[in-house]
């Protein structure tokens, strides 16, 4: 189940917030690995390593990397501070962390009675590598400025001409995929550009500006504490497949659109489209989404369908056409959305194809962002 493997930091490779990238080398020669600090402590050259490789060893894209479970010579201080949240549970890097609805929260009393999304857009996506061009889409040609300076805090970023501020947007991370939110460079970037007002972990996934216990807890807490409009769910990054009709991660799709429903949001499905994928199965709409929308959500959504060129335009909108038994199918244009996808702040890449290998895929994830921004004004 585990291959282990001692091993030494050559090096530090670049990092970013909650992750360190590493070269070690070990005897089977040398690696790229990589570790959380607020788990294990932060690694130096020179520091011996305990490494678990059993994603290299069989050859993971997302997750190839030799993780660092513990720097045996140079523990990490003890935690200080309230959480009383355990996610991870029973696994031997198990961490207690402070919940947005546990007692000892500042939110508490907030969330303790909150039951209601008040309407909030939720865009729900199956694969991680959605989120940069839900975002595109949903921000077109005015994405929010950076953030303000230190002096200029608690200033509302205005658009262009003194308008509407751009829409605060909070992502909700499953469990489905990497746990911990660090894992994801795209998250990072796409705070420190200002594109997302914070990240909320739910279920065992952790390490998010916001820690909540259930899908539903994250999506009020998306709501009530980080004051998003619109929230946007999905698994973190590493989808997982079988090549049957149940068997991934993205069932919990067809869930998060009935935990936006019952909580009075409003479901956004974006479709999982593709013409570049090698495999019968994803192209045009992925079985993935015929499955999640059309057999595991209950709750009525509107489904944003991408306007795409050509037969493989009418494919896509004809291989939607069931889910319009349950869901209110919208018709997105795409017109300008390669603009907005190509001023994206984080390298655009789904299952190793850029924005030009796999055009189709981030043009339905941005539609669905921009049918979200429709129902903002």
């Amino acid at each position: 189940m585990i291959r282990w493997r001692r091993g030494e930091v050559v090096r530090i490779r670049r990092e970013w917030p909650g992750a360190v990238e590493l070269d070690v080398t070990t005897e089977d020669g040398s690696a790229r690995a990589l570790a959380y600090p607020a788990l294990v402590g932060r690694p130096e050259p020179g520091d011996a390593v305990l490494l678990n490789t059993t994603a290299l060893a069989m050859g993971l894209g997302t997750g190839g990397y030799a993780m660092v479970v513990a720097l045996p010579d140079r523990l990490p201080e003890d935690p200080h501070g309230p959480g009383h949240l355990v996610k991870a549970r029973y696994t031997p890097l198990q961490a207690t962390v402070l919940g947005a609805d546990e007692q000892d929260s500042p939110f508490h009393e907030v969330l303790r009675e909150a039951d209601s999304l008040d309407g909030m857009p939720v865009i729900i996506a199956d694969l991680h590598s959605a989120l940069p061009a839900i975002l595109c889409g949903l921000y077109g040609s005015h994405p929010p400025p950076r953030p303000a300076a230190p002096g200029d805090a608690g200033r509302e970023p205005q658009e262009p001409g003194g308008g509407r501020p751009p829409a605060r947007v909070a992502y909700v991370m499953l469990d489905g995929g990497a746990l911990p939110a660090w894992f994801s460079m795209s998250c990072a970037r796409l705070k420190e550009a200002g594109w997302l007002r914070g990240v909320v972990t739910v279920g065992q996934s952790f390490g998010g500006d916001v820690e909540a216990v259930t899908l539903h807890t994250g999506l009020l807490a998306a709501r009530h504490v980080l004051e998003a409009d619109v929230a946007i769910v999905t698994q973190g990054p590493g989808n997982l497949g079988t090549g049957t009709r149940w068997g991934f991660s993205g069932v919990s799709a067809g869930e998060a659109v009935n935990a936006a429903a019952v909580l009075g949001g409003r479901p956004v499905a974006a479709l999982r489209v593709s013409e570049g994928d090698s495999r019968e199965r994803h192209i045009g709409v992925s079985h993935h989404s015929l499955t999640a929308y059309g057999r595991v959500a209950l709750a009525p959504a509107q489904v944003a369908v991408p306007e795409l060129p050509g037969d493989f335009g009418r494919r896509v909108t004809e291989q939607a056409e069931p889910l319009a038994v349950r869901h209110e199918l919208v018709g997105v244009p795409v017109d300008g959305l390669y603009e907005a996808l190509r001023a994206s702040p984080v390298r655009l890449s789904t299952m190793g194809r850029g924005l030009d290998e796999d055009l189709a895929y981030f043009l339905a994830s941005a539609a669905a962002g921009r049918h979200a921004a429709s129902l903002l004004s």
